[in-house]
């Protein structure tokens, strides 16, 4: 496993994020620990969580999952770099109160010390705001990270799904304060989806943020999918059903899985070597339902694509260009 720095910091992460998402909604509690296990082992240290995963009237279960396996032992959480997240109202659908959700330093406090406890543990590495807050001002969120930071809660703090102005709005209250600021930003990127590129990714860089793409499949679409209907495997759905409605994407689709069936290549393999090719990124998050989905992200973290390889992706899914000049002189 090749390693690098987390943006700006001196941690050190592997090039490939466990992602946790699918650890009791799809994957049972024996089955996740034993894929955490297989990713510590092949030397994945970043695993990523957020408090709300579970989903439903389960909120939470990710992390309790991930804190039972951080109770066997060995070493596990300190070998380990912890994320998790906060914004989602944690509170039971039916008594969902106000300040149980975004980003206030109430609730900041309150979600922070309910991960803690769910993960077992006596602090996150990087901490990580799910969404923007339209209602809390900067110089709030970054009081409370200060404090929590202070206390040794947290180490570090990340973004997620921001648009690049609010990284810079974010950074810039942080530098006025004398406050350290995001050190990563966790945004959907992939073949399918660049327009991170054209803003996103150039503020994170400008600001020493690392770049954690998330879905680099793209719901599947990157998988293969095509292959798998006609094959007769499982069919595309949810964001993957949706983009083949169309009938422009479906070609584009056919041609991505064409030109890789051509160069020997398996899809979901090649779209996330892809995504380490990239300026700026740390490491795309990989989210296994099954040992075998890990092994296949594992392939991809050693996979060198051709020089041909990479022209033709451009061609299928040509980026949107460098800002301004994509939508300017």
């Amino acid at each position: 496993m090749k390693y690098t720095q987390l943006g700006r910091t001196g941690l050190k992460v592997s090039r490939l994020v466990l992602g946790t998402m699918n650890f009791g909604p799809q994957t049972d509690e024996a089955d996740s620990h034993a894929i955490m296990d297989a990713a510590l082992d092949a030397g994945i240290n970043f695993f990523d969580t957020a408090n709300v995963y579970g989903w439903g009237e389960n909120k939470g279960r990710t992390e309790k999952i991930i804190g039972s396996w951080f109770a066997k032992g060995g070493e596990r959480r300190d070998k380990v770099v912890l994320a998790t997240k906060v914004y989602a109202n944690m509170a039971a659908d039916d008594n969902a109160w106000p300040n149980h959700d975004k980003l206030s330093a109430l609730n900041i406090r309150r979600a922070v010390d309910a991960s803690l406890k769910r993960l077992g543990t006596d602090y996150i590495d990087l901490y990580q705001f799910h969404h923007i807050d339209r209602d809390t001002p900067f110089e709030e969120i970054w009081q409370a990270i200060d404090v929590l930071v202070q206390q040794g809660k947290i180490l570090y703090a990340g973004s997620s799904n921001f648009p690049g102005y609010k990284i810079a709005q974010a950074n810039e209250a942080a530098a006025r304060r004398g406050s350290y600021g995001l050190v990563s930003e966790q945004c959907l990127y992939n073949l399918a989806e660049r327009r991170a590129e054209m803003e996103v990714i150039p503020a994170a860089q400008d600001y020493g943020l690392g770049v954690i793409p998330w879905s680099p499949l793209h719901g599947g679409l990157l998988g293969g999918v095509l292959k798998k209907e006609t094959e007769g495997g499982r069919r595309a759905s949810g964001r993957a059903a949706d983009s083949l409605a169309d009938p422009a994407v479906r070609a584009q689709v056919q041609a991505y899985e064409d030109l890789l069936d051509k160069h020997g290549l398996e899809p979901g393999e090649a779209a996330l070597a892809w995504l380490l090719t990239r300026p700026g990124v740390t490491g795309p998050i990989v989210g296994p339902r099954t040992a075998g989905q890990l092994d296949s992200a594992l392939r991809a973290a050693e996979l060198e694509l051709s020089e041909d390889v990479l022209a033709g992706l451009d061609e299928i899914f040509p980026g949107p260009g460098p800002s301004p000049e994509a939508f300017a002189w």
